[in-house]
């Protein structure tokens, strides 16, 4: 049976404990998780002995290279929050101002860099990787520092921001482009008093395949949209074999994200969460280590003494 079948029922079915309590031994298990270590020294054992790591990260890593989350109080682009935009919805009645948005993150990523913890992350992928060991990323963020920081495994579960969809022909892109047309050059503020661009469809960035020129939207997830099943079928692969997981800087409430390390963590393979403060989830992990994620993960991940470096 696979570890991940994303219906509401069963979402609903494992919203305790991260898995059906069909047994006593389940049940037994889930009051063993109720107080995580923040031993280092034990977390570092067991990672020097795992031989396939899962790193799931969220907007916290990347919160430290000065990457605005908009979600909670003082998340607004302008007058609106991320959730008003990122629809759907909210393109088709107004694609200039969803772009004007999109814009601007893209250009504020830009001057973003991968912290420590991104790096930490990447050269921990590097070295396991001499070992026979392999290390993947699966972020929920779409600024792509993880990219920038040399990771080479990576599944962005929501897509990013420097790709793009055609609405007409489907063509899926890199656009890395400065503005990334002429007419969103000098747009975007996030001011509250700034007046909407209210540009023409026509002037928006148009696809560049051979007779289409239709219009494109940024390559994410939006609310309200399914997350593409060849990326979650890969997440599933990789969580099936892992035998360590790493949760960093994820708030453990967006779905189906927050089942990942629940759902593992209910099947044996230790968990642990490196995040300011406790979740939902911290309860139904081995480990929790609180605080910056750029201070806690260069050390989890740094080389254990019995590794051996060819």
């Amino acid at each position: 049976m696979c570890l991940f079948q994303f219906t509401a029922r069963r979402l609903i079915s494992q919203a305790h404990c991260g898995l059906k309590a069909s047994s006593s031994k389940k049940q037994k298990f889930c009051l063993e998780m109720a107080r995580p270590s923040s031993n280092m020294a034990d977390f570092r054992e067991v990672f020097a002995k795992a031989k396939h790591i899962a790193i799931i990260t969220g907007a916290g890593v990347s919160a430290e290279s000065g990457v605005p989350t908009f979600r909670g109080a003082g998340g607004f682009w302008r007058k609106w929050q991320a959730q008003e935009l990122a629809t759907p919805g909210a393109f088709a009645r107004n694609p200039s101002r969803v772009w004007e948005f999109y814009h601007y993150r893209r250009e504020l990523m830009l001057s973003k860099h991968p912290n420590p913890a991104h790096i930490a992350i990447a050269e921990c992928e590097k070295r396991l990787s001499k070992q026979g060991r392999s290390v993947v990323v699966i972020t929920q963020n779409i600024d792509e520092l993880h990219r920038k920081a040399g990771t080479k495994h990576l599944l962005e579960i929501h897509g990013s921001l420097f790709k793009t969809r055609c609405t007409s022909c489907g063509n899926i892109a890199a656009n890395y482009k400065s503005p990334i047309c002429p007419a969103l050059a000098g747009k975007g503020a996030p001011d509250p008093d700034t007046e909407d661009a209210a540009i023409p469809v026509e002037d928006l960035p148009q696809c560049e395949e051979d007779g289409c020129n239709g219009l494109l939207r940024p390559h994410v997830v939006w609310f309200g949209e399914a997350l593409d099943p060849g990326v979650l079928t890969a997440v599933e692969k990789e969580l099936d074999i892992c035998d360590l997981c790493l949760v960093v800087g994820t708030s453990s409430v967006v779905y189906p994200a927050a089942m990942f390390a629940p759902q593992v963590s209910a099947r044996g393979v230790p968990v642990a969460e490196f995040n300011m403060e406790p979740t939902p989830a911290t309860n139904r992990f081995r480990f929790h280590f609180p605080g910056p994620c750029g201070t806690t993960l260069p050390l989890a991940l740094a080389r254990h003494e019995t590794e051996i470096i060819s």
